[in-house]
């Protein structure tokens, strides 16, 4: 899936599943259709299928950021 094709898919305030790629201090990333946004302050164990909100979108960075959902 391209960035495009994730724009058009998903909006802010939709709840997508992903899984857990990385633990950092601040939270948890989560890959969702092959892009990675970070859950702040969430913490799951790597590998972890997890249902997440989507906060914000920074189309320009390709980057989006999540809550719990």
């Amino acid at each position: 899936m391209s960035w495009q094709d994730f724009l058009v898919r998903h909006k802010i305030g939709d709840v997508i599943e992903g899984v857990v790629t990385q633990q950092v201090p601040f939270g948890s990333f989560v890959e969702s259709d092959g892009f990675t946004g970070l859950a702040y302050q969430q913490t799951w164990p790597v590998g972890t299928r997890v249902s997440v909100r989507i906060l914000a979108i920074d189309a320009e960075k390709q980057r989006f950021s999540l809550a719990s959902a």
